[in-house]
């Protein structure tokens, strides 16, 4: 045997061993240092490029920004230092009520989504109603735009005088916001549902599990389990739309923003008010990216269904 055909030999039996040796004695070739320096090399080059073309785009951008006629103006207008002062502690203690918004309409939101989607999804004639009535559901709530939606209820209700029933905005706004995006959270569960192949059900009934069984132990832990990156997707729609419950005069981050505003007819506070959303909405995107690439690479190895 060659020295050649004997490095080979070491590659193909060391591919997933240690590359500075260990118990087993593998000492890589020089042709599998040289490759994975190589490797090493344009990963290097890659991140320099990107890195300089950032820069540089950055550096045009900015350029092209300070040097518009009316950008004197505009810094002055929604990029004052004075005013973002003021409005970072109000924003942020209006931010607090979009947090809290956010927490109890999307249980809200899984809880009822989820509901409609079964609904959906009944077999049989006698479910015909309830099938009825969920599709029309969830198709009028998506045809109908969120600000229309949050007008109607936070506007609509207390004009109807009912006994019992809250006029408060911030319990209002939330109503609408839950209405709006569990329809939307139905039709993610649905395909979820849908996704899962007739033969899971079928197992399951051979083993004795009844429809709802089989429901709630087989088809939907594998619908849920599919369906998690575009639900997240939601959850992050949702977090940006708490602030459009400010129309009914709820306090929260961009009522606060407004508020300062309209006092000084300078528009810093609606930036700063964005940049805090930004800053919010950034950590649960990646978190969803995260949870996506996981979840494609342990399809891709066979770990889900």
């Amino acid at each position: 045997m060659t020295v050649a055909e004997q490095e080979s030999g070491q590659e193909d039996a060391g591919g997933d061993g240690d590359m500075s040796g260990g118990e087993d004695g593998y000492v890589p070739s020089r042709r599998r240092l040289d490759r994975e320096r190589y490797r090493r090399d344009r990963a290097r080059r890659a991140t320099g490029v990107a890195a300089l073309s950032t820069l540089v785009t950055a550096v045009v951008l900015y350029l092209v920004v300070v040097n518009a006629p009316g950008w004197p103006r505009t810094r002055e207008t929604f990029f004052s230092a004075e005013y973002a002062r003021e409005a970072f502690p109000k924003v942020l203690e209006g931010l607090w009520l979009n947090v809290r918004l956010l927490l109890v309409c999307g249980v809200a939101v899984l809880v009822l989504g989820m509901l409609i989607a079964v609904a959906r999804t009944l077999r049989g004639p006698v479910f015909f109603p309830l099938r009825a009535l969920a599709a029309a559901y969830t198709d009028f709530f998506r045809g109908l735009p969120l600000i229309i939606n949050l007008m109607i209820v936070v506007l609509g209700v207390p004009a109807l005088r009912l006994q019992g029933v809250t006029v408060d905005p911030v319990l209002l706004g939330g109503t609408a916001l839950t209405l709006t995006y569990s329809a939307y959270v139905a039709e993610v569960f649905r395909a979820g549902i849908e996704s899962v192949h007739p033969s899971q059900r079928a197992a399951a009934r051979s083993l004795g599990l009844t429809n709802r069984q089989a429901l709630r132990h087989v088809v939907l832990p594998q619908a849920v389990r599919r369906q998690v990156p575009p639900l997240l997707n939601d959850l992050v729609s949702l977090q940006k739309d708490t602030g459009l419950v400010s129309i009914g005069g709820a306090i929260d981050a961009v009522r606060a923003a407004d508020i300062i505003v309209g006092r000084s007819l300078n528009y810093t506070p609606y930036i700063v008010a964005g940049l805090v959303f930004v800053a919010l909405t950034i950590p649960m995107t990646r978190f969803t990216d995260w949870v996506t690439a996981r979840m494609d690479r342990q399809r891709a190895q066979g770990g889900t269904t």
